[in-house]
């Protein structure tokens, strides 16, 4: 039976850090959020982007430059407190039976990792009813476009929304710096431990040494205009009206976007029809496919 002293705490604490940040490096390589959100870091409690309101664009330089104020649309992220937290009995580090808590430091860091990607993916899943800087639902079937570029006169409804009966699949234009969704966040994923048996109230009171994690982030909405979501059946047909319909989107005063969706979002359910849509060369009855290359195919693991 080990003596559990400084040393040994010390050693402990260091193997868990490293194995938490080796699951954490592994799956943040993977990460399915960065394909399709923008990394914002944030200095305070929460975030406004009243920028939102106006899409960015040049002009022909006559006179003097004409300012535009930022828009103050009203969005706010407000960043949200995340935990999780692994115990290791004492008498198993006692006994010297704490190696096997390699794997689940690993699987710590790898959930770390995760987070935002399920964050995202559940913002994406409730974006039908859910609000952004229009004060509408992010995707929805009547977004006002003003048809002055200032923001005045009657406005008409744009939608980014098809509805039908079938599993939801999303195109995206991600080669903008602000992609279509932000993932604010306000801190890294931090490990702390508690191992001081004088001082903590977990090693006296249940016999505990606790790992807790602590991170401080959240996930928001950027341009509806720069996705698309549809319930109608996912074929070829299908994909190229959305992406016509992306393509032809216009602003405020009727000025084009030059928005080009490169990604295809699937739920699992759709991901061999998605790939037969964009991602083989060759149709089955033969001849090129016009589809080919056009998006890549990217699959929320949390549809």
């Amino acid at each position: 039976m080990a003596l559990i002293n400084a040393a040994i705490l010390q050693a402990l604490n260091t193997g868990v850090k490293k194995n938490f940040q080796d699951g954490y490096g592994q799956m943040r390589a993977a990460s399915f959020w960065e394909k399709v959100a923008t990394l914002v870091p944030s200095t305070t409690a929460s975030n406004t982007y009243g920028w939102l309101g106006d899409f960015p664009k040049l002009r022909e330089w006559v006179g003097d430059r004409v300012v535009k104020d930022i828009k103050e649309a009203g969005y706010t992220i407000t960043n949200k407190l995340f935990e999780g937290t692994l115990g290791v009995q004492r008498t198993q580090i006692e006994d010297d039976q704490f190696g096997h808590y390699a794997p689940i430091a690993m699987s710590m860091g790898q959930e770390a990792a995760q987070h935002p990607d399920r964050l995202l993916q559940a913002l994406i899943n409730g974006a039908g009813a859910s609000l952004c800087y229009d004060g509408q639902y992010f995707f929805d079937t009547d977004h006002p476009v003003a048809p002055n570029e200032d923001g005045s006169g009657v406005a008409v409804s744009v939608s980014n929304f098809v509805t039908g009966a079938n599993p939801a699949w999303y195109l995206l234009d991600c080669s903008k710096v602000l992609k279509p969704f932000i993932f604010q966040e306000r801190t890294k994923p931090e490990l702390e431990m508690k191992f001081d048996p004088s001082t903590s109230d977990s090693v006296f009171k249940s016999d505990r040494f606790e790992w807790g994690i602590r991170y401080r982030c959240n996930v928001g909405f950027g341009f509806w205009q720069l996705a698309r979501k549809s319930q109608a059946t996912l074929d070829a047909a299908a994909f190229t009206a959305g992406r016509q319909a992306m393509r032809e989107l216009k602003g405020d005063g009727g000025r084009p976007l030059g928005i080009v969706p490169n990604i295809l979002m699937v739920p699992p359910s759709l991901e061999a029809a998605a790939d037969a849509i964009v991602s083989v060369r060759t149709l089955p009855q033969g001849g090129d496919n016009p589809n080919f290359g056009k998006a890549k195919v990217v699959v929320m693991d949390w549809a």
